[in-house]
């Protein structure tokens, strides 16, 4: 329809305002999401969570910031639902709800890291942008620094939550080998939470992170040192495509396979250094197999991950570009391409969806 052909058309009054009320809704969440990171960054939560009710004035003097700031953050953190007030007092606090979700790190209800990852995801709009003309892609090394902290902090819980409890044992014969003392590999392993998530719970077991991004493979190294599990657990620089060894009972593959620029050749190689009787944990972001079926919260919010991040790290690898909404049937012919002879959904979360592919 044209521009002169929609201007012919009667405007409902009633759907126009609930459609304006929707956007200024979105700019309001937009905007929040910035101070949102800045809640997290400075411990103001924490700080409510610990010792609220509090004023604007004594949050300021307890995190030492200015109270003209704060003032104004806790009126729209009120107003967005993330902290509560009570108008006798003048005072803020956090529900016990409220809290758990923002300020317990070891909670699988924890989201506050997301905030990470959209203020550095925001940070590329310009040169994405850009992208949407040329076509060229940006590297995942290339955006923020906060993005590769956001991303460890956002999965880490969905990790800590299902991992160990859930998607290992929903896996063929797994479970028991990695108890008896199994050799696995973690390919995108980031910041390796998930490795390292595995090496607490299975003793008897030795494991390697592989990544690609230097920066990160030296945060897990640091990590594993720090949880003392060094003799067990390794961190190497390699592409997918790349990883050395062989024989390897379990090779998993936590949020990454969609972000790959070649994830034919990252399945080949895991396909050709497994073993026999080995399995490969694909785990992906929640997506559906229609376009139709991704119209909803998450749906929204992945594929705007996917847009500023997933999509041009693939394309800046002349990848496929598979993506965060990739669909099952596309995720199943990648993996089927690298050699795998079976690939199947064995559970999934809200956020998840957990395959299994065997040779």
């Amino acid at each position: 329809m044209s521009i002169a052909e929609q201007k012919k058309v009667a405007i409902d009054s009633e759907k126009i305002h609930a459609f304006l009320g929707k956007v200024v809704g979105d700019f309001g969440a937009a905007l929040s999401s910035g101070l949102n990171y800045i809640g997290v960054k400075l411990g103001l939560y924490k700080t409510l969570a610990q010792h609220g009710p509090l004023s604007s004035q004594e949050l300021a003097s307890r995190t030492g910031t200015n109270e003209r700031y704060i003032r104004e953050w806790l009126i729209n953190q009120a107003a967005g639902g993330y902290v509560e007030y009570d108008a006798q007092s003048q005072k803020y606090h956090l529900t016990p709800e409220q809290a758990e979700a923002l300020t317990n790190e070891s909670s699988p209800f924890y989201i506050a890291g997301g905030f990470y990852v959209i203020k550095a995801m925001l940070q590329a709009q310009s040169r994405i942008g850009d992208n949407f003309k040329s076509g060229q892609g940006m590297l995942w090394g290339d955006h923020d620094p906060d993005l590769f902290i956001g991303t460890e902090r956002f999965f880490r819980p969905g990790y800590t939550a299902h991992l160990i409890g859930t998607w290992i044992p929903a896996l063929t014969g797994v479970e028991e080998k990695l108890k008896k003392g199994a050799k696995v590999a973690d390919v995108g392993c980031g910041h390796g939470a998930s490795t390292l998530i595995m090496a607490k719970a299975y003793p008897n077991s030795h494991f390697v992170g592989y990544d690609s991004h230097p920066a990160s493979i030296e945060y897990s190294r640091k990590a594993a040192k720090e949880a003392g599990l060094s003799e067990r657990v390794s961190f190497e620089v390699v592409k997918a495509e790349n990883i050395p060894g062989d024989k390897y009972d379990l090779i998993a593959f936590f949020d990454c396979l969609h972000d790959m620029g070649d994830p034919v050749g990252a399945m080949k190689r895991a396909c050709d250094t497994l073993a026999a009787d080995g399995s490969a944990l694909i785990v992906e972001p929640m997506a559906g197999n229609t376009v139709e079926e991704n119209f909803n919260a998450i749906g929204r919010t992945f594929s705007a991950a996917s847009t500023l991040c997933c999509t041009p790290n693939s394309l800046a690898h002349k990848g496929p570009a598979l993506g965060a909404v990739a669909s099952e049937s596309a995720l199943r012919e990648k993996v089927i391409a690298g050699g795998f002879k079976s690939f199947k959904r064995v559970t999934e979360t809200p956020f998840n969806r957990i395959f299994e592919a065997r040779r």
